[in-house]
């Protein structure tokens, strides 16, 4: 993607300071990074600490993607924040299903002039308490099969460590390590065709999910649960911190 001026010089002020201190904070490993797709693509990475998107950023920056994330609306309003993300091209991300639809052409635009952009499915920090992911919304679906855009999946491990789910301070002692791996683009050609209703879309979000599961499985060594963890079925709201009775937020504590 041709980056504006404004974009690519802004790019090179955040990275100037956000690798650096990446770079301190932990150490990093990278696999896989050369599948990731010359041309635009979807990247749908993990979603287990609010930290996330330095680390995905820092992995495609560094191979000279700039990182195009879907973001909460109002974080565009916050003064000087909103600011980079406009001048960076970030997406604003509204609950309407107008804004949405905006959101999805935005990203669409990017992806078509050689982008990438990232779309965490989980839609916020994972519910799970072994930090699984958890069930999936749709948007990312929807925007491969419609503009026949790969999927690449993402996962990544050890950040967590650093700066717990909802955590309250950074544990830089002792130095962890930051782990990501790029999978292949997820197969869907099984859904080409098909009406973009609610059972599409639900299952090539699923075959999306599968495949972040299975890279993180690898990561972590161990065999993910036997059955998705889903917000609904367990009375969790899909957005937001998920705040367990007695007021405190899961995961809340300082421990990963």
């Amino acid at each position: 993607m041709k980056e504006s001026a404004k974009s690519r010089a802004t790019f090179v002020f955040i990275a100037g300071i956000a690798r650096p201190l990446l770079n301190l904070m932990m150490a990093k490993k990278w696999e896989g990074v050369d599948k990731l797709p010359s041309g635009g693509f979807i990247a749908a990475p993990n979603h287990c600490t609010e930290i996330d998107p330095l680390v995905v950023g820092h992995m495609l920056y560094n191979q000279k993607r700039a990182p195009h994330f879907l973001a909460k609306a109002g974080l565009f309003k916050v003064p000087g924040l909103g600011w980079l993300l406009h001048a960076t091209k970030q997406v604003p991300v509204e609950r309407s299903t107008a804004g949405a639809n905006r959101s999805l052409q935005v990203a669409q635009e990017i992806v078509a002039e050689g982008g990438a952009i990232i779309i965490y499915p989980e839609g916020t920090l994972t519910r799970d308490p072994d930090l699984w992911p958890m069930k999936g919304h749709t948007g990312a679906a929807r925007l491969a099969l419609e503009g026949g855009i790969p999927v690449v999946p993402i996962a990544h491990w050890g950040a967590h460590e650093v700066f717990p789910r909802y955590g309250k301070r950074f544990h830089l002692f002792p130095r962890k390590t930051s782990r990501v791996v790029v999978g292949d683009p997820v197969d869907l050609s099984a859904f080409a065709g098909q009406p973009m209703d609610k059972a599409t879309l639900t299952a090539a979000t699923e075959a999306i999910m599968d495949a972040i599961t299975e890279l993180l499985a690898g990561l972590r060594g161990e065999t993910p649960p036997a059955e998705r963890w889903d917000p609904a079925r367990k009375q969790q709201s899909r957005h937001g911190r998920f705040i367990e009775r007695g007021g405190q937020a899961a995961g809340g504590t300082d421990a990963p």
